[in-house]
């Protein structure tokens, strides 16, 4: 016989105890678990994007706030802070893609849940849109060629379905390609925008408490002013939850996810506050981008202060970082149509579940691309494109007030007690109290309807895009909600078990059950 050993039981792998947790929430492990704590931080970091968001933000709140626009950075930083102080307890209990589908339908049950999840899906695949329609130019910029808007089209269409083939051989081309996009943002960001601060300054500090005239577009008020740039900073520091999206991916997700989002946002929000610093500081004339006659003042001050050679150069690190941004960001797309319809509540569930040979969401990945797609329609009339970044960034901000909501509501029920590694306890209460203000605040302003934010002579339905969008997406919905019931699988399985973390109470959501991965 045998002598036994000596050495004790074998302790669990971080791969076996994830997908030992996954099975426990009623999932089965059907993508590839490969990254690390570096991976995921990857990912939120090439989303949010201190390039994208940078050249989406500059030139807008430069012409209506003047150099001063940039004080509304720290503030957003802060309020998405707020957000990711709720998306860390619920991670670090619920690592699931899909977030807001799977945490909402656990706080206040199926259908608010499925609405949260249909919601933020329509943002991010319509985000994707935006990001490939900004993308385009930078390829024709790279050639010395003007694009018509057809071609600006092509090219972006081209840029998705490249992204979509990157996507589908699996997480680990993924992460490769997005740490090439993320050492691109580190020359273009960080290398670049301290050299410009040190080096290459025009003006001296005091240039930050200066509007130069640019209120007189929102009637002369500098506080409406000031409103209507913290609607546009908004869009610079979206995408953390990024991070959520490739939770099922990611090792020892339970604690990494919740420091990947603070590592992410916060490491892209210092380097924008960084960037958009200097190159206020360093471009030669702001009132020329206050009057509108330099709609590019990064890409001036960079040439200016390095000179002409500097131009292709930049151009194209510029470009690597858009493209990282459109990889990652359909890629977290693809998992949140995954996640909703392994669970059979998305249209065409059985279709769009499919993961191909490598472990990636082929399915997702598909039908999240047909729909950016179809988005970029609307670049073909270029001034409509600009309700659609309108609507993209007021739709992203609708599932972070949704999630913020429930979470609220569920703690103060005493329906949910946070059980994962992150736990704030009665701090965590008060600080999701300041998150449904700042998100609801912030969902207002950006839907808000302002001719400053649309070209000029832009037509009604563009001013009012943010609102008119949000609301289409809200109310077709509705009617799918009402008409295909995609709920009811959810609730006809609830009865059959109990959600972890959530005390049991009469009507209250403990009657799911995370039980659902086989619909």
């Amino acid at each position: 016989m045998p002598e036994p050993s000596s050495a004790g039981p074998v302790a669990a792998s971080p791969e076996d105890s994830d997908a030992a947790r996954l099975n426990d929430l009623g999932y089965s492990q059907e993508l590839s678990r490969s990254l690390g704590v570096l991976g995921n931080i990857a990912m939120g970091f090439a989303v949010v994007s201190p390039v994208v968001a940078l050249y989406a933000v500059s030139m807008v709140g430069t012409t209506i706030a003047g150099p001063a626009w940039v004080w509304a950075l720290p503030i957003v930083l802060l309020g998405q802070c707020l957000v990711v102080n709720v998306y860390s307890e619920l991670a670090s209990q619920w690592p699931l893609a899909g977030g807001p589908y799977q945490w909402g339908r656990r706080l206040l049950g199926p259908s608010f849940g499925w609405m949260s999840g249909w919601v933020w899906q329509f943002a991010v695949m319509f985000g994707n849109t935006t990001v490939a329609y900004l993308a385009a130019p930078w390829v024709f910029a790279l050639f010395g060629a003007t694009p018509s808007p057809g071609a600006m089209v092509a090219v972006a269409a081209a840029i998705l379905l490249a992204c979509m083939l990157v996507n589908a051989y699996g997480i680990r081309i993924l992460s490769w390609f997005v740490s090439l996009g993320i050492a691109a943002e580190a020359i273009a960001s960080v290398l670049v925008g301290f050299t410009l601060l040190l080096f290459f300054r025009e003006h001296g500090f005091s240039l930050f408490t200066e509007t130069l005239g640019a209120e007189q577009l929102s009637g002369g008020s500098t506080v409406m002013a000031f409103l209507a740039v913290l609607a546009v900073a908004g869009w610079g520091f979206i995408g953390f939850d990024a991070c959520v999206s490739t939770a099922e991916e990611t090792k020892d997700a339970g604690r990494q996810v919740p420091r990947a989002m603070w590592w992410a946002l916060l490491s892209v929000g210092l380097v924008v506050v960084l960037n958009a610093m200097a190159v206020a500081l360093a471009h030669p004339s702001p009132a020329a981008v206050v009057a509108g006659e330099d709609l590019d003042p990064v890409t001036t001050a960079v040439t200016t202060a390095f000179g002409s050679w500097s131009d292709k150069p930049f151009v194209a690190v510029v470009l690597v970082g858009f493209l990282a941004c459109a990889m990652a960001s359909q890629g977290g797309a693809a998992r949140g149509v995954y996640s909703l319809a392994r669970d059979g509540v998305f249209p065409f569930s059985r279709q769009v579940r499919r993961v191909n040979r490598r472990q990636a969401p082929i399915g997702g990945l598909v039908a999240s691309t047909a729909v950016s797609c179809s988005g970029l329609l609307l670049g073909l009339n270029a001034t409509a494109i600009g309700s659609l970044i309108a609507f993209g960034t007021a739709a992203t901000f609708l599932p972070f007030f949704l999630v913020s909501l429930a979470a609220l509501i569920a703690r103060l029920r005493g329906t949910w007690v946070p059980s994962g590694h992150v736990r704030l306890g009665r701090k965590g209460t008060f600080l999701n109290v300041l998150a449904v203000l700042w998100t609801a605040f912030e969902v207002a302003n950006v839907c808000w309807p302002r001719a400053v934010l649309a070209p000029p002579g832009a037509p009604w339905y563009q001013v009012w895009a943010g609102l008119l969008g949000t609301g289409a997406v809200i109310t077709a919905g509705l009617v799918y909600l009402l008409v295909k019931k995609p709920q009811l699988p959810t609730l006809a399985i609830g009865a059959h078990g109990k959600v972890p973390g959530l005390r049991s109470t009469v009507g209250s959501a403990t009657d799911l059950s995370p039980h659902l991965g086989v619909l």
